[in-house]
């Protein structure tokens, strides 16, 4: 599926690709309901409803994937919030042994995430994935979402890349679109992102259920 001699960088996402996006979906859909609706006195079913209408008009923009956002969009403690729910925060289970086959090949290892440096730095905190990396890079550093096609040219200032010796993974199509669009030449797809849900289409894009299938040697 890949041909690692024609990869030297890999980026990989972090939400739904390295960790389980079981505790992102949770909390959204379910966690922040239910506190939000106790905060403002609604029934949470009224919560769930208001707050989905609210992120859908946000979705693909960088406010979508703002602590600092939502919390005063809000008015609770976004990360707060979070850290009542860190039990769920999960690594799939292939991804620690697929990162050190990454490091020992000597190739540039780097997470490219839409994360809010704060919720980026409690992942890492929980999961110590970070010793893996070169480099940890959020988006918001940049001004953009790496849905937007400005992202990847931004990205090139502060982690030069080749294109065409770049490995990107992500679990979201649009983002993997806007790196295809920039010419990003070996995209796979993670199909299975919330182990509690059932695997998704990726459309045209190589995808995978676990990094065992795309081991380097």
């Amino acid at each position: 599926m890949i041909d690692w001699a024609r990869i030297d960088t890999v980026f990989l996402d972090m939400d739904g690709t390295l960790l389980d996006l079981h505790f992102d979906n949770h909390f959204w859909r379910e966690h922040m309901p239910r506190r939000y609706a106790e905060y403002h006195g609604l029934d949470e079913a009224v919560a769930r409803e208001r707050l989905i209408r609210h992120y859908e008009r946000h979705a693909g923009t960088l406010n979508w994937y703002c602590i600092d956002f939502w919390t005063r969009e809000l008015a609770l403690d976004v990360m707060q919030l979070k850290e009542e729910v860190l039990h769920l925060i999960a690594v799939r289970p292939d991804v620690p042994a697929f990162l050190k086959a990454l490091r020992d090949s000597g190739r540039r290892v780097v997470m490219v995430t839409n994360a809010h440096p704060r919720s980026l730095d409690l992942k890492m905190r929980e999961t110590r994935l970070d010793a893996w990396f070169d480099a940890l890079i959020s988006s918001h550093g940049l001004g953009l979402p790496k849905e937007h096609p400005d992202f990847w040219q931004g990205l090139q200032t502060v982690e030069p890349f080749d294109r065409a010796r770049t490995l990107f993974v992500d679990d979201s199509l649009p983002v993997l679109e806007s790196a295809r669009a920039y010419g990003i030449a070996h995209l796979l797809a993670v199909c299975n992102p919330d182990s509690r849900q059932p695997d998704k289409a990726c459309g045209d894009f190589q995808a995978i259920a676990s990094f065992a299938q795309v081991m380097p040697g």
